[in-house]
């Protein structure tokens, strides 16, 4: 008998590419184009000590709750912390996703989420988008599909489309037996958040990030909502799997991050702004995409492939996101950078689709 036949063997998640070359236009992780907020900068320079590294972070990261609790205007214990919103999610799935029946998430979505069932062995079922990439939300109701859990990204990555907090009610309300985890990564470029239904199902984990609208993606900071009883439940499974697992800055300086909300809202606006006017430059040039309300956008072209365009854009050191998937495999996901960023790929993408014509 072999030692690797008692290995657990996975299919790990693949992260986008992290190119070494600082020239390179990175648009393939959805990471925030501009610098975190300057009383980010503030702490790193002049309040955090290294002398103190030498001692354990807190491990209920009290300030980074009671900043998140301020501002959210949610008691303390209903909050978890996490190492991103990474973290949050596998956490839990290992608390909540226990039963024999699928967890249940669209076939088109985060492909963390299947990663996390094989490696805790926990059975699942993608859903079908429908043709134009949308939730078929009967097909997450218990009595049509029983289940163990769902599990939802609002806005979808990487689609970027977001669906009515209305809809998301009414599978939460059609499975009061199951845990219902609503994954919001990219809820601050245009969505309507889920964390008010928290007060109304004790069942709705609402979970986001820092990575994305507050620039701090280096930092790995992830956060949920969710009742009372829910939030102990995953606080006993962090503290049972590893009880430090925030560093000191990562908690001071998120802390910082979240107090300065008018320049959080300021980055979120010069996103959005640069999404709809990236969104228009690539329709006069034959692309056709979802409606996004993420930081990126999903989109195709008429004629060339989403491989070849792939690899152009790589070639010229453009960096966006491609699967040789069913169904996405014409697509490219593009990042919204700056506006310089974004004015150079479509410049390439206009002289190479002129070329290629």
């Amino acid at each position: 008998m072999s030692w690797e036949e008692n290995v657990r063997k996975v299919v790990p998640y693949v992260p986008g590419e992290q190119p070494k070359d600082k020239n390179i236009i990175k648009l393939n992780t959805n990471e925030c184009p501009y610098p975190p907020a300057p009383g980010v900068r503030d702490i790193l320079e002049n309040k955090l000590k290294y002398e103190d590294f030498r001692l354990y972070s807190d491990p209920e990261a009290h300030a980074l709750v009671n900043a998140l609790s301020k501002y959210y205007k949610v008691p303390e214990d209903q909050i978890f912390v996490g190492v991103g919103s990474d973290d949050v999610l596998s956490m839990a799935f290992l608390t909540f996703f226990n039963s024999d029946k699928p967890v249940l998430f669209p076939d088109i979505t985060y492909s963390f989420y299947d990663v996390w069932a094989d490696l805790y062995r926990v059975p699942y079922k993608r859903l079908p988008l429908d043709d134009d990439f949308k939730i078929h939300f009967e097909d997450y109701y218990a009595e049509n599909t029983p289940n163990g859990g769902v599990i939802i990204a609002n806005p979808n990555a990487p689609v970027g489309i977001f669906e009515p907090v209305s809809e998301i009610e009414k599978v939460i309300e059609h499975n009061r037996d199951s845990i219902v985890i609503v994954d919001e990564a990219y809820i601050d470029f245009g969505g309507e958040s889920a964390l008010p239904l928290i007060e109304k199902y004790d069942n709705l984990l609402v979970v986001q990030t820092f990575s994305k609208s507050r620039a701090m993606a280096g930092m790995r900071i992830g956060y949920a909502f969710g009742s009372k009883k829910l939030i102990r439940y995953m606080q006993d499974v962090k503290f049972s799997f590893n009880s430090y697992t925030m560093n000191r800055p990562s908690i001071e300086l998120g802390a910082a991050a979240i107090e300065d909300d008018a320049y959080f809202k300021d980055i979120c606006g010069r996103i959005i702004k640069t999404r709809e006017r990236v969104k228009g430059e690539l329709k006069e040039l034959g692309f056709t995409f979802p409606e996004s309300r993420a930081n990126f956008i999903f989109a195709k072209h008429e004629k060339i492939s989403g491989d070849e365009l792939f690899n152009a854009l790589k070639a010229a050191g453009i960096y966006v996101r491609h699967w040789n998937a069913d169904r996405i495999s014409e697509y490219l996901r593009i990042t919204i950078g700056t506006d310089g960023e974004m004015d150079k790929l479509i410049a390439f993408l206009k002289e190479y689709i002129e070329k290629n014509k």
